[in-house]
């Protein structure tokens, strides 16, 4: 069967995979601004979709709580309803309620009425440069496997930069699809807190068997590139028949190269 991803809006997708939908950090409030302890995000543009509009998933997969661009207002009640979530740690403390925690390589299962199952992998990630953990927190990202695939599994990288834990979830997993965090965010310092075009490209070469699907590269003022920026990139660098570009509230069907 094929995996269809519908892109929300920012970090939020719709993944549906042999029967399963999942949902990445939910994000349904519409333009306006944050107030965070160190910074103000403005979000630009609202949801493709609203959140009643999803329907029913198995499970949310939550990279990290602590930044409203990546779980806002409305997004935190879809978390808190939702049968499943999964996210750090530190972060289902902080939602309590169902929420489960994941530390990097810890796994969960979901599995279906038919015996059908999907393992869920929390991975790492690192929301900037190396140091940046005690200002950015706990990240993690997400490979998907299900027991009807028997080598494609789908990676969600979170919110990180490339750095040696995306190479290591490279060598650990064969991937059909990656889903990059894209928009090279930029808030207090002059680095990206998420992955630029660079970091994309080095994805894409860790991931050789994979087609690269960004999300949240657009929708946030503090984004410094787009998917506009990636298509030049990778088509300058040779890699652009393997990049695919989302259009928000579309089902998209995606199949590795």
């Amino acid at each position: 069967m094929p995996i269809s991803i519908t892109l929300i809006g920012g970090p939020t997708a719709l993944i549906e995979i042999d029967g399963f939908r999942l949902l990445t950090d939910p994000t349904f409030d519409a333009p306006g601004a944050y107030q965070l302890p160190h910074v103000k995000l403005e979000k630009t543009i609202g949801p493709a979709m609203r959140a009643d509009a999803i329907g029913p998933v198995d499970a949310v997969l939550l990279s990290h709580d602590q930044h409203s661009d990546n779980l806002d207002n409305s997004g935190r009640e879809f978390v808190l309803k939702a049968p499943r979530a999964l996210t750090t740690e530190a972060g289902a403390k902080r939602l309590g309620g169902h929420v489960e925690g994941l530390a990097p390589w810890g796994t969960a299962h979901l599995t279906d009425d038919d015996g059908n199952r999907l393992t869920v992998t929390a991975t790492p990630a690192r929301h900037g440069p190396a140091g940046i953990e005690p200002l950015s927190g706990d990240v993690i990202g997400f490979v998907v496997q299900s027991s009807r695939r028997d080598t494609s599994a789908v990676y969600i990288s979170g919110d990180t930069t490339w750095f040696d834990g995306v190479a290591e979830v490279a060598r650990r997993f064969k991937c059909g699809v990656v889903l990059p965090f894209a928009g090279a965010a930029q808030t207090r310092g002059p680095f990206h807190l998420t992955m630029d075009t660079n970091d994309a490209i080095e994805t894409a070469r860790a991931f050789p068997d994979a087609m690269i699907v960004p999300v949240h590269t657009e929708g946030w003022a503090h984004f410094r590139q787009n998917s506009e920026d990636l298509r030049k990139t990778f088509d300058v660098l040779g890699f652009g028949t393997r990049l695919r570009l989302l259009e928000p509230g579309v089902p998209t069907v995606i199949e590795a190269p």
